[in-house]
């Protein structure tokens, strides 16, 4: 049976429409944006057929062109849509950020660092500049692979927190893993930065790792 012929109030579009897009399941948000399916086969039955392939939403989000465009009823311009919709939310997240002191809002802090670091499928350090508001200045990945002691360095971060004239930062770091849990190593790098920031007066306000369903705030969690 096509959508159409589905009652109202299953149609994904109408109850989006009608209830907002939050109670929409992965797969008919996914719908929506495939729009249509295959032969003899629905948006939203292709939809839970592509969540199974890849296993999540976000490993289908995740996945690079080759893969993405090697499923049936995908394609190089379903692709370029996705691509686009997901930097258009990436660039209103950092709008919002940009325009007041949104620190304040450690949601919507958490879910623009989310949005920067989530997908990547290695470890990136980031630091977020502040002023003294807790208004953004910059945001900035720093570093890349293994977080750990011999990976960052404390004068490359003091050197930007100089550059940016910043008078807070906030840390920010991926597992890859989606576990967010602070490793020995989280810790002790986290210490070791924020020793070489205070001998500058900049204020270390917390240090955010991003996992899949749950991050972990180091102020929070006492950790800082």
């Amino acid at each position: 049976m096509a959508i159409k012929d589905w009652p109202a109030d299953e149609r994904p579009r109408e109850k989006l429409l009608q209830h907002g897009a939050a109670i929409l399941s992965d797969a008919e948000l996914l719908a929506i944006f495939l729009r249509t399916g295959v032969a003899g086969t629905s948006a939203v039955t292709l939809a839970r057929q592509l969540l199974e392939q890849f296993g999540s939403l976000r490993a289908l989000l995740d996945a690079d062109k080759k893969q993405f465009c090697q499923q049936h009823g995908l394609g190089p311009a379903k692709f370029t849509q996705l691509q686009a919709i997901m930097e258009m939310s990436k660039r209103h997240m950092a709008s919002t950020l940009n325009h007041g002191n949104t620190f304040s809002d450690t949601q919507t802090t958490q879910l623009f660092l989310k949005q920067r670091l989530r997908a990547y499928s290695y470890e990136v350090f980031a630091c977020l500049w502040l002023d003294t508001k807790h208004r953004m200045i910059a945001f900035e990945e720093l570093f890349r692979g293994t977080i750990d002691s011999a990976n960052i360095y404390p004068r490359e971060v003091l050197k930007q927190a100089l550059h940016h004239n910043a008078s807070a930062v906030i840390f920010a770091h991926n597992h890859p893993s989606g576990n967010p849990q602070a490793s020995p190593a989280d810790i002790t790098v986290t210490r070791q930065l924020t020793a070489a920031l205070n001998l500058v007066d900049i204020r270390v306000l917390d240090h955010i790792i991003i996992g899949d369903a749950h991050n972990v705030s180091f102020a929070q969690s006492g950790l800082l």
